[in-house]
């Protein structure tokens, strides 16, 4: 019974997996933005939460830190295909402030998983990260023959 009911939850919505990389958290105050009332991220269908064996969208925030190269590559393969990742912030993207000479810190996550959209800022705005969630992740719902939004 409760397996059908969350099939048919899924059939219809966008199940998102945050993960942070390292960094100072900014991009992860915007993403939890978008669960507040002004943007009502889950008016889209769209769901935050951190099991990666249920995602249709892994966001990644914050700069590459070396501990984390394994466990993004571990937490990507555990995501159903099709897989898709937004790379949110500078961070993730070039390393930011963080990507020193002599440092722990590499970027951009592209060089270790596929990156299917970018979000550029320090931090981005909610409404930019919501764009980027929307343009993508359809068409991850379309692909695994769920109804599309």
């Amino acid at each position: 019974m409760l397996d059908g009911l969350k099939d048919i939850i899924r059939k219809s919505s966008i199940h998102v997996c945050l993960v942070n990389t390292g960094g100072c958290n900014g991009c992860d105050i915007e993403i939890v933005a978008l669960l507040s009332p002004r943007y009502d991220l889950e008016q889209y269908g769209i769901y935050v939460h951190n099991n990666p064996r249920e995602a249709d969208v892994i966001l990644v925030t914050g700069a590459m830190a070396e501990q984390w190269i394994d466990k993004l590559q571990r937490v990507y393969a555990k995501t159903p295909e099709p897989k898709i990742v937004v790379a949110v912030g500078n961070c993730p993207l070039t390393g930011d402030v963080f990507n020193q000479e002599g440092g722990n810190v590499h970027a951009p996550v592209s060089d270790f998983i596929p990156v299917d959209a970018e979000v550029s800022g320090c931090p981005p705005r909610p409404s930019e990260i919501l764009e980027a969630l929307l343009a993508v992740a359809p068409g991850a719902i379309a692909a695994r023959g769920r109804q599309k939004l």
